[in-house]
């Protein structure tokens, strides 16, 4: 009998040691609930902007298990804005010699075609409360442009899309631009009204192109003859003034329109870069500077008689033309111009039907000289 009684006081102890540890082990394990995030865009030559934002709040002395997921699948020949924001506080509080683990586990996916900007961010924060912070942040910005390998918009480095128009832009014309062709990096527009021809940039749209955190390339084309050198000097003169009508910041470039038509030599390149170097604003000539052109020759003359002017002058040229594309599809950069020149940009594509714009890829390095 004395036997049985003190088995029975094992068992009773050993059913209290049970509950007392089932408590404690529920006490400090808990389980954080991951979450999971699925988009498809599929829609064709627009625009798809998703956004993921996961928060997941970890409970107190609990050891916290979390799984997020996210995938995101953008459309093809589209412009895809994707961001990913997951932020997982995890607060621990260590008594004694407890010890609780916290497992995170964040899976992202973005299967994207052309044309794409992926940003990912995600930050990991443990607190633990016996006065000891641990923060670990990670974050990843992915960045793809089309088939051309090119590494677009990044606003340091690599290339900027943009467009150039003889139309005064409004928010119409904006929209019609982002609908059917992209969203550009760098905008051209005209100094003064040239009858017939273009719209001279006002104000009003200066500020609206600015209002898009959009640069300005300024194009002065009120003339048809680029032969001499006070001409030159004279073009040169009237594209400052009105470029200080407007507000132009010292430091911007003011790009000489010499059209294929017009005649030219190197005599006005002289009297046009001396104009502009002496004054608050830089040059810049724009035209076809293909090897074949009485431009490229003019040019190489004026260099060989004013070395500066190579150092110092931006081009911007029209060659070759392969014709109109979107932004997602914009072709390699291969701007033609000559040996040792400062290319600012190529104007690949001329008059596109849908807007009246041309298509132009910019060398970001340089594109300090924009307004």
């Amino acid at each position: 009998m004395n036997q049985g009684k003190y088995l029975g006081v094992l068992l009773a102890a050993g059913l209290l040691l049970l509950s007392l540890f089932s408590g404690l082990y529920i006490y400090k394990t808990g389980f954080l609930e991951g979450k999971e995030a699925i988009n498809t865009a599929q829609s064709m030559n627009g625009t798809n902007n998703i956004q993921n934002n996961i928060d997941n709040n970890g409970a107190d002395s609990a050891q916290n298990n979390v799984e997020n997921t996210i995938d995101n699948q953008g459309g093809e020949e589209v412009q895809n804005n994707i961001t990913n924001n997951i932020t997982n506080n995890v607060k621990v509080t260590v008594e004694g010699d407890g010890d609780v683990v916290n497992s995170v586990t964040n899976s992202i996916t973005n299967g994207v075609m052309n044309g794409t900007g992926n940003g990912n961010d995600s930050g990991n924060g443990n607190e633990n409360g016996n006065g000891n912070e641990n923060g670990n942040g990670n974050g990843n910005g992915n960045g793809s442009g089309g088939d051309n390998g090119n590494d677009n918009g990044d606003g340091e480095s690599g290339l900027a899309w943009g467009i150039d128009t003889a139309s005064a832009t409004n928010e119409e014309f904006n929209m019609c631009v982002r609908d059917n062709f992209g969203d550009p990096e760098v905008v051209g527009r005209y100094l003064g009204d040239k009858e017939g021809v273009s719209a001279g940039l006002t104000q009003e749209e200066a500020d609206l192109i600015k209002s898009n955190n959009d640069e300005i390339l300024l194009i002065h084309n009120r003339f048809s003859d680029a032969t001499g050198f006070e001409n030159g000097v004279q073009e040169g003169e009237e594209a400052i003034s009105l470029a200080r009508e407007l507000g132009a910041p010292e430091g911007t470039a003011i790009f000489a329109d010499i059209e294929p038509t017009y005649p030219v030599n190197s005599d006005f390149i002289r009297g046009w870069y001396d104009a502009l170097s002496s004054s608050a604003y830089v040059p810049g000539i724009y035209g076809i500077f293909s090897s074949e052109r009485e431009l490229s020759a003019s040019y190489n003359q004026a260099v060989s008689q004013n070395s500066n002017i190579q150092e110092d002058t931006y081009l911007w040229t029209a060659a070759p033309n392969v014709g109109i594309t979107t932004e997602a599809n914009a072709p390699e950069y291969q701007p033609a111009a000559p040996e040792g020149a400062l290319v600012i940009g190529w104007q690949y594509g001329l008059d596109a039907q849908e807007c009246n714009i041309d298509t132009n890829l910019f060398d970001n390095q340089y594109t300090d000289v924009l307004w």
